[in-house]
């Protein structure tokens, strides 16, 4: 493949857009103007996906799959009018709001970082974009390292607020709008911290609604696919069905020893309108393979984990595209992060000294975990004893101290912002840096009550990033637009307002998706029943053997990370022998260096993505 077509085919999807007194000297390489915005474009945008409302001081505009109609952006301008942010979020689907009231511009994301939000300002006026890497090309800003440093240790998007990757551009966190005056940029809260907490069953009718209308959005007469693999894919895919044909692809490889395919086959002779097609597993569908040949993967936005995992990602579009080309392609992930909760919610429990439900929830999880009950107390107390500041300081601690001997995350204390491996990676000095920069968040650290609330947003926003990564990759492959419909807005909202304790219940897998359709007759009542989930082990650890000389070369005495003192070589070198040797590894962490140490090397032959304003140029 030529290398110069493949980067102009998997030119990014983005937005941006100025907002100054004076002219600008740059234009978006490709960009479009979005209509009754004059000085707002988007970059590879399809026309369907731009839709606008008004003009002049009062105007609207969205971009991507938004389910309001062309009447309700047209009474949208009136919530423009009153200022009411929020409620421009809560149509169905996945989108960038971008609005004018008189001199005011709000540019709003999305609650999953699937449309992220980023701004840089000088004397002359404010750029704003969906694309950080964008912004930072205008001048050749670098990357961050503490902030690089921050995305590797900690995993959690928001822990230093308004920080980005990259040196001179700000960020918008989750939850949170950008708003633009004459004055000043700054950010404003649109989303509470924490709902209001609704009783499981009482929640299920607005989460089905809320599923539906998203899946519904997707289904706008292009070609269908979907995941159909574990309980969330095949949720989506039997919606999908509702409404027309669908493509259901199964990933099957002898390897994973689930039953994903076996699910799959009976759901597909049960469901009209599922065509099951199997996408099968092969020497080279395994983690990390590929990477020898950077130069054949899109450029993404910033560090994404499905680089890692792309062999496996293109079977399954290969097999899509085998059926219908152009189409949309529906997603289960985020699935687990807004239908159920890791067991550590047991520290908001001891917190508001609900002790008789986390003994009881502490004991059912430790019959399903072969573990005591008093080990998972023990391992939530430290939690459910500070809050988000305070948890920021211990790991500040924690950094300055020498590094950890590695052992299994799920060994370790639960935390609000867990430490990862890769913090035992890094040089003393970045080490000292990132402890630094927690100190001065913790300092302005706003937080909810509940280590959940917290948490999921972060596993939502962390899922969502890596996601709209997995787009690029189908884009620019496939010409597929990949979907995940519980990223949508209404979708998470809708769940994450059951509290965790409900959710994540031991004893009933995903209770509130359950709930939800179990009156409905759109899913099979055996899959409603199922309590197995597939995992993808067996390809990590396959992948880490037979690719180690390329991730010894990536993360060696080459690596960018290892020059800037992210990673250090003999830990490193250490957790690769222990995975050629099939013992247990931090994998999550060899994920997020593997990914960064890719995204880094690809930024040196980066496209361009802007072009002189030839306007402006003459002048």
């Amino acid at each position: 493949m030529d290398t110069t077509d493949f980067k102009e085919r998997a030119a990014m999807q983005w937005s941006t857009g100025w907002y100054g007194s004076s002219g600008f000297d740059r234009l978006p390489r490709g960009g479009r103007p979005v209509p009754g915005l004059e000085t707002a474009w988007t970059i590879n945008w399809p026309a369907r996906q731009v839709r606008a409302a008004g003009s002049g001081p009062l105007a609207l505009a969205v971009v991507g799959d938004c389910g309001a109609d062309d009447q309700q952006l047209q009474q949208g301008l009136k919530l423009v009018r009153a200022k009411d942010w929020r409620a421009l979020t809560r149509w169905p689907g996945s989108y960038l709001t971008i609005a004018r009231r008189g001199e005011a511009l709000a540019v709003i994301g999305d609650l999953a970082g699937q449309h992220p939000v980023c701004w840089r300002t000088d004397s002359a006026g404010t750029w704003w974009s969906t694309s950080v890497a964008a912004l930072a090309a205008l001048d050749g800003a670098p990357v961050d390292p503490t902030a690089l440093a921050a995305h590797l240790a900690l995993g959690q998007p928001d822990v230093l607020g308004q920080w980005s990757l990259f040196r001179s551009v700000s960020r918008v966190p989750t939850g949170h709008l950008l708003l633009i005056t004459p004055q000043d940029a700054c950010i404003v809260r649109y989303e509470p911290a924490e709902y209001e907490p609704v009783n499981l069953r009482d929640a299920a009718p607005t989460v089905r609604a809320a599923l539906s209308e998203a899946v519904g959005v997707r289904c706008d007469g292009r070609p269908v696919s979907a995941d159909l693999a574990g309980l969330d894919s095949t949720t989506l895919a039997c919606l999908a069905a509702q409404r027309g044909p669908v493509t259901a692809v199964t990933f099957a490889d002898a390897r994973l020893r689930d039953d994903d395919l076996l699910y799959a086959v009976r759901t597909a002779a049960t469901v009209p309108n599922l065509s099951h097609h199997t996408a099968a597993g092969c020497s080279e569908t395994v983690y990390y393979a590929g990477l020898e040949d950077i130069s054949a993967l899109p450029v993404t936005d910033a560090p994404n984990a499905y680089v890692v995992t792309a062999s496996i990602k293109k079977a399954v579009l290969d097999t899509v595209v085998g059926h219908h080309p152009e189409g949309v392609h529906l997603t289960g992930a985020a699935g687990d992060a807004v239908l159920s909760a890791p067991s550590a919610y047991l520290a908001d429990l001891l917190r508001e000294h609900q002790h008789r439900r986390a003994w009881q929830h502490a004991q059912a999880h430790a019959r399903l975990r072969h573990t005591s009950a008093l080990t998972l107390l023990r391992r939530a107390r430290p939690a459910a004893r500070t809050d988000l500041a305070g948890a920021w300081r211990q790991a500040a601690a924690e950094l300055r101290r020498p590094p950890r001997p590695w052992v299994p995350q799920a060994e370790r204390p639960v935390a609000w912002t867990p430490l990862l491996a890769t913090a035992d990676w890094m040089s003393p000095d970045v080490r000292d840096r990132l402890a630094s920069a927690l100190e001065v968040a913790a300092e302005l650290a706003t937080a909810p009550a509940r280590l959940t609330a917290w948490s999921d947003r972060q596993d939502l926003a962390r899922v969502g990033a890596d996601t709209t990564g997995w787009r690029q990759i189908a884009l620019a492959g496939h010409d597929i637009e990949v979907a995940a419909p519980f990223l949508d807005n209404e979708v998470i909202r809708a769940c994450l307002a059951v509290p965790a304790d409900q959710r994540g219940t031991p004893g009933r897998y995903k209770p509130l998706l359950g709930e939800a359709f179990a009156p409905t007759g759109v899913l099979p009542d055996f899959i409603l029943t199922r309590v197995t989930k597939g995992g993808f082990n067996a390809l990590a650890y396959a992948g880490l053997r037979e690719h180690a000389p390329v991730l010894r070369d990536l993360l060696g005495p080459s690596s960018r990370l290892a020059a800037a003192g992210l990673v250090t070589e003999a830990p490193v070198a250490a957790m690769l022998q222990r995975a050629a040797t099939g013992q247990p590894t931090a994998q999550g962490a060899l994920h997020l260096a593997v990914a960064a140490e890719v995204w880094l090397r690809q930024l040196e032959t980066a496209p361009a993505r802007w072009e002189v304003n030839s306007h402006v140029a003459t002048a």
